[in-house]
């Protein structure tokens, strides 16, 4: 697989990278660091996001290059990093007439077969991982600044090494990548200590909305488009806010609703390990990993819960 990556990589000249929509540290970093590998090489490279690059991760080297319109050229090859499903890579990229052939990389269990290559590994820690085995395998060095992007991909991935995805090679990787004079706590500050005071407004308003059930293994917080408009933040602030209610003790499983659009909601699923979320997901629609996963519903939020809700208790 990876060979055949290589092989594609060398024989052409123009190339498109893209991602799954709100892209988290994963998508950024593996995207970024493919881009600026490919660039390194000599190639053509656009990078694509359909919808712009948060704050967050905007110290990453070519985070100012992202466009959301896809250029009138053509393009040899698209590579689709960390989508799971196709359709998150944007309704542009579905339509885009111009791409001769698509290359799939991706750690979702759940992944769609879509590319003439797909490089899919449930195993790896992250997509980030994924495109360091294709730069190694090509004979070629991780340079700093493909380095940090790997690094970023890798950490938000794992939680900071946190979540049971943090294997022996995740590490070793690592490792290597702080050979390179990345600055690890200059990274985890970016990441975690530099928070806009919106961010804080809004978390506050989904806790007050937690809701745990009767026996204690599975939670939730909500955040709805008027608690946007009351705090100022935007949906991408919202990325770690699943992660609270798990933290409480005795819950197996959190589940975050975020308000898209008017009746139109986005569940995020996350899991301790006991219970694989990804099926769960998938009875709504939706997908990922084991322990990470998620699904888009429509209706009012109470109709949803209730769904949800039922749904967890037959499953705990």
């Amino acid at each position: 697989m990876i060979e055949g990556i290589i092989e594609e990589i060398r024989t052409n000249g123009t190339f498109l990278v893209t991602t799954h929509e709100n892209p988290d540290g994963d998508a950024v970093g593996s995207s970024l660091a493919l881009a600026g590998y490919l660039r390194k090489l000599g190639k053509d490279v656009t990078i694509h996001f359909c919808d712009p690059v948060p704050d967050l991760y905007t110290f990453l080297p070519m985070s100012d290059e992202v466009v959301q319109d896809i250029p009138d050229n053509d393009f040899d090859v698209c590579f689709v990093l960390d989508v799971g499903e196709f359709r998150r890579a944007g309704k542009e990229i579905g339509n885009c007439r111009r791409i001769k052939k698509f290359i799939n990389i991706d750690h979702h269990l759940t992944s769609d077969y879509f590319g003439c290559i797909n490089y899919i590994d449930p195993k790896a820690a992250a997509t980030g991982v994924l495109i360091h085995r294709i730069i190694k395998g090509a004979g070629d060095a991780v340079d700093y600044d493909t380095a940090l992007c790997i690094y970023t991909a890798i950490i938000t991935d794992t939680g900071s090494f946190r979540y049971s995805n943090a294997n022996p090679e995740a590490f070793a990787i690592a490792g290597e990548l702080v050979s390179t004079g990345i600055n690890t706590w200059n990274i985890a500050e970016k990441l975690y200590e530099s928070q806009p005071r919106q961010r804080l407004e809004l978390l506050a308003l989904a806790l007050s909305t937690m809701t745990v059930s009767a026996r204690g293994d599975y939670a939730s917080i909500t955040v709805t488009l008027d608690m946007y408009e009351k705090t100022g933040a935007s949906a991408e602030l919202t990325d770690g806010f699943v992660n609270y209610p798990r933290s409480i003790r005795g819950v197996e499983v959190s589940v975050f609703f975020r308000e898209i659009n008017p009746g139109l909601f986005k569940i995020g699923f996350r899991s301790k390990g006991k219970i694989d979320v990804s099926s769960i997901a998938a009875a709504f629609g939706g997908g990922g990993h084991r322990n990470a996963a998620g699904a888009t519903m429509s209706g009012s939020l109470d109709e949803i819960k209730g769904k949800l809700f039922s749904h967890l208790e037959e499953t705990l």
